[in-house]
């Protein structure tokens, strides 16, 4: 039996070198770049000095955070063209070009790994999930977040079974994640996981142009209307988190 299809790989190449050549994927405020390494922090629990695996880095600006935050950075992403940009934009840190489902790193060699906006493009994430847990030590944690499918906005815009999705700015791997979903995979793998839900992450662009006029209103309503708690699992972002198990004696 064929292995189960988890990317198309040169489709998402072909469309994050053409958001390299441009300069252009950047999508969040800076304040909420920061505010998403805080919940990192937060979440995983690690200290400055550690060392972390940015898996889907895109052109840098997560890894960046990091390492002005005291971690010991390495960005891994598919694209050569992002990559190009990173290793220009932050030639202090190590970038490299390389694919998730088969990273380039010896077993147990990072302390903790994000993956931030990176699970919605695999159809099937069992081996990212577990290169993730072969690159961990025991003990190694990980952070991820992607767009909650059941956030109202996330589901019109960006799921394929909805009337108004808009492929434009997407690869055609993309869909909004379900939480339950995520965290089982994490588990089958062999993670204690955890999950939680944000909003309030200001967007500073988005692609499509016809719609780009909304982003002020998107920001505020989304930043107030997910806030109170019997909300939350319609918040924007799913961050699903957890923990490899130390080795038995």
């Amino acid at each position: 039996m064929a292995a189960p299809l988890t990317q198309i790989k040169s489709s998402e190449i072909a469309f994050f070198d053409s958001h390299g050549a441009s300069n252009a994927y950047d999508v969040f405020a800076p304040a909420t770049n920061q505010r998403l390494i805080d919940i990192f922090v937060r979440l995983s629990g690690l200290p400055r000095g550690s060392r972390i695996a940015d898996l889907g880095c895109g052109s840098g600006v997560f890894t960046n955070v990091l390492q002005q935050r005291g971690y010991n950075c390495t960005g891994v992403d598919l694209s050569p063209a992002l990559i190009r940009i990173a290793r220009e934009k932050y030639p202090g840190i190590e970038f490299i070009e390389g694919d998730i489902e088969h990273l380039p790193f010896a077993d147990a060699s990072f302390d903790g790994v994000l993956l931030a906006g990176v699970l919605h493009h695999f159809t099937e994430r069992s081996r990212c999930v577990a290169e993730v847990m072969r690159i961990l030590r025991p003990g190694g944690k990980f952070v991820a977040f992607d767009p909650n499918r059941m956030n109202p906005a996330m589901y019109l815009y960006r799921d394929r079974s909805s009337p108004f999705y808009s492929s434009v700015g997407v690869t055609e791997n993309e869909r909004p994640v379900l939480a339950d979903e995520v965290a089982a995979t994490f588990r089958a793998a062999g993670f204690r996981v955890g999950t939680e839900f944000q909003s309030g992450m200001k967007y500073r662009y988005i692609a499509s142009g016809a719609l780009r006029w909304l982003l002020p209103a998107y920001n505020f309503v989304d930043g107030i209307l997910f806030s109170p708690p019997f909300m939350k699992r319609f918040r924007s972002f799913v961050f699903t988190f957890g923990e490899k198990p130390e080795a038995r004696a």
